[in-house]
Parts: C-alpha cells; structure tokens; sequence
C-alpha cells in the first residue's frame, strides 16, 4: 500500500515538473501572440504592462491586406506579406524535398556500397555542416553574383538544400545501417535489384528517417536568416526571417505588427510538424510489419 502511494506521488510529481517546464518555454511564444494583439501604449509601457487590457486583430488583418498596412504599423509604406510567405513557402518545401531525395540516395549509396574514399567523403559532410552560415553568406553572395542566382528563389533553394544535406545524410545512413542484411539477401533471391530492394524494401523501413529528416530540413530552412539577409534584395525573393526587418525604422520599431508575423510564421512549421509526425507513426507500423 505504502509503495502504491510513493509511485503515484512520485508520478504526480514528475507531472507536475514537467507541466512547470512546459510553461517556462512556452511563455515567450505566448508574449509574442499577446503583443502581436495589444495597442501599442501597452507594448511601449514603462513598467510594462502584464496583463492586457486591450486586445485586437488589426495587425494580422493590416499584414493579410483586409486595412491598410502603412496606416496601422506607422511606416510610410506597406509590407509585402504574401510575397514573403511565397518565397518562404517555394525555397523550403523545394529545398526540403531536394535534400531528402539527394540525402536518401546518398546514405544508401554509403551504407550499401564499397568504394575508394568512402570514410573520407562522408567526413567532408559532416565537417561542411558544422560551418556556420553566417561564414557562407559573403562566399555565397560573390559567387551567386556572378552566375546570376543573387536574389533568385532558386539561389535559396540551392543554398538550402546544400545545407541541409549533409544532416540528411548522416541520419539517413543510421537508418540503413539498422536494416538487417537478411532482408535485403531475401529480396535478392526474390529476383528484386538492388534498387528495387531499395524501394520495396529499405524505404517502407526508412519512413521514420526521412520524417524526421523532414522536420530538420523544413524548419532550419524556414527559419534560416544568415544566408537569406544576405543573397535576398527585393521582395522577389526575400522571406519572411529577413522581411521581419520590414517593421524596423530609423527612430521607432513596430513590435506589434513584427510579432504578428512571427506568429503567422509559426502556422505552417506547426502544421508542417503535425503532418510529418503522424507519417512518424506510420513509418514505424509499415516498417514492423515488414520487417
């Protein structure tokens, strides 16, 4: 009875923990959803201002076009909203889809084949992923510039995918190299090549890699600010990291409609990750049945 009772306070106790733990992160994101709501006064306030007293939607309805943007964030122009979420929308789905299927390739290639150079090739991936990217932006922008992909979309997209690459192919190669050779030998004997043990076999088994691959890719690039403040111009290929300075001026910032954007940005990674993760599941259900 007595060793009853110590469990479930000691379960009570860890949920309670990590419930306080839960709120300690999640309290910044909740600052932001407030302020992108508040009047201004409130924002500005000295001593701040806790509790909201006022709250409102012009500023998400001043960025979707419904009022008039100069007007509600005190600029004398607009900001381009849709554009940024098109850019960031294109550069990383593409760059996204790019890295998986050059990452998954690669990783079968590495976990499956002997080669000349194997160890050495797969060390230069990993050491160019540990390069920041501020590092690459100034080599990016000369070189971009002279073959003309400086603020093109694509110039993003190939700067991403490049990037996320070499996490796709260390995590992948993991996955493949967790697969037991016997299956592979049964497709052989079953008359199957080896790409076509790759498909009917590696990757229902690889779902839950490439899921979290996904995530991994789709995330750094949407966030990605380094690169994109520095081969992006123009809103033709701006995104919504560096179009967060559009709220900035010479003497004043406008907190409110920066935090409204921040929260719009937070929409489709969330959703991204919610898609991605019921796949997780499914991935490893296919993968068991398989096996």
């Amino acid at each position: 009875m007595k060793r009853k009772k110590y469990v479930k306070s000691k379960y009570t106790l860890s949920n309670i923990i990590l419930i306080i733990v839960l709120l300690i992160f999640f309290m910044p994101a909740l600052w932001i959803v407030l302020t992108s709501m508040r009047p201004n006064i409130e924002i500005n306030a000295r001593p701040p201002v806790w509790m909201p007293q006022d709250l409102s939607f012009s500023s998400y309805a001043a960025l979707l076009g419904y009022v008039e943007s100069a007007g509600e964030f005190g600029f004398g122009h607009s900001v381009p909203f849709m554009d940024y979420a098109r850019n960031s929308i294109i550069a990383s789905v593409a760059s996204t889809f790019l890295a998986l299927f050059i990452g998954t390739l690669a990783a079968f290639i590495f976990s499956s084949f002997k080669f000349k150079g194997k160890d050495s090739i797969f060390l230069s991936f990993m050491l160019a992923r540990a390069v920041p990217g501020i590092a690459l932006s100034l080599p990016l922008l000369i070189l971009f510039t002279r073959v003309g992909f400086s603020d093109k979309i694509y110039g993003l997209i190939i700067a991403y995918t490049a990037m996320n690459i070499p996490f796709t192919v260390w995590l992948m190669t993991g996955f493949f190299g967790e697969i037991p050779k016997e299956l592979n030998d049964a497709a052989f004997i079953d008359g199957c090549s080896r790409w076509g043990a790759f498909l009917k076999v590696n990757l229902p088994l690889i779902l839950p890699g490439i899921g979290a691959s996904g995530i991994f890719a789709f995330l750094t690039s949407w966030n990605e600010f380094a690169i994109a403040s520095v081969i992006t111009r123009t809103t033709a290929s701006k995104t919504f990291p560096v179009g967060l300075f559009d709220f900035t001026g010479e003497f004043v910032s406008d907190w409110r409609g920066m935090c409204a954007m921040s929260v719009i940005m937070l929409i489709p990674a969330i959703i991204f990750v919610i898609l991605v993760q019921r796949n997780l599941v499914k991935g490893l259900t296919l993968g068991a049945v398989k096996g």
